[in-house]
């Protein structure tokens, strides 16, 4: 099937995914989490994409939101709203978990669902213009797509809240010293820049690469100890591989890794 509101390319094993409703500054409505949720369901399984960066076309917005003309609709319907706000999370946590990191690109507005976006992937590099915020309690609801989960978990408790009580919008530099975005970078270097981060990235063992991912993820949810076994696993694990052997061979004869994911 093809996409309507996506465009995909590929860029030697890392693969750009655009929003692409730039009349509605990349607004999300029902088909484009769909077509979310297929894509990364796919870019999951495939073995040419190590890397995935995920942008909204234009330079205006990342993502603006949720399609208020969509969400409008659910007012009065508990149950509707429940759904809508659990699928909107499946697809969140989908890009999460995902083994291969993905970066999002942001330019210009990033806000409710764009901001719960952007937090669930590995890394965010924004433009100086971005205006990044979750203003859902203007609206009369909150944060539906893991938000209020993966916020306070990025930049601590106290900061999450004042983003989330005050819905205010926060620019580039300042998300920048937060925490809530990794690097800062001219409009026009948004996107380059988040190739180099990925290119940075790729340059290490697969599988390695991979396990960082899933001991992050895992650990979050887990006690200290807990956290600390599943990391000794994946230690573990990680030692019985060529890759593992390879990195140290070539540390101790000073040349790059030929690393091969196995």
């Amino acid at each position: 099937m093809e996409f309507h509101n996506l465009v995909r390319e590929n860029m030697e094993g890392i693969t750009l995914l655009t929003i692409n409703r730039p009349k509605v500054y990349n607004a999300l409505n029902f088909q484009t989490l769909k077509e979310l949720d297929r894509a990364f369901t796919e870019l999951g399984e495939a073995a040419q994409t190590r890397a995935v960066i995920l942008t909204g076309a234009g330079s205006k917005s990342f993502v603006a939101g949720a399609d208020i003309s969509e969400l409008a609709k659910l007012s009065g319907n508990a149950l509707k709203g429940k759904r809508y706000a659990a699928q909107g999370r499946a697809v969140m946590d989908r890009i999460a978990a995902m083994s291969k990191p993905v970066i999002a690109a942001i330019g210009g507005f990033a806000l409710g669902g764009g901001c719960e976006l952007a937090l669930a992937c590995t890394l965010r590099v924004a433009s100086k213009s971005a205006k990044i915020g979750l203003p859902e309690v203007g609206l009369g609801i909150l944060p539906g797509f893991g938000g209020t989960q993966r916020l306070p978990r990025l930049v601590g408790r106290g900061v999450a809240l004042d983003l989330l009580l005050t819905g205010r919008h926060v620019g580039a530099d300042e998300a920048l010293e937060m925490g809530l975005v990794n690097r800062v970078v001219e409009p026009d270097e948004l996107i380059p820049a988040a190739r180099e981060l990925a290119e940075t990235i790729l340059k290490n063992a697969p599988l390695s690469i991979e396990a960082c991912l899933e001991a992050v993820n895992r650990g979050l949810d887990l006690d200290s100890e807990a956290a600390g076994e599943v990391e000794s696993d994946l230690f573990g694990l990680l030692c019985g591989t060529a890759d593992m052997e390879e990195g140290m061979r070539a540390f101790l004869d000073k040349r790059r890794a030929a690393f091969q994911g196995c």
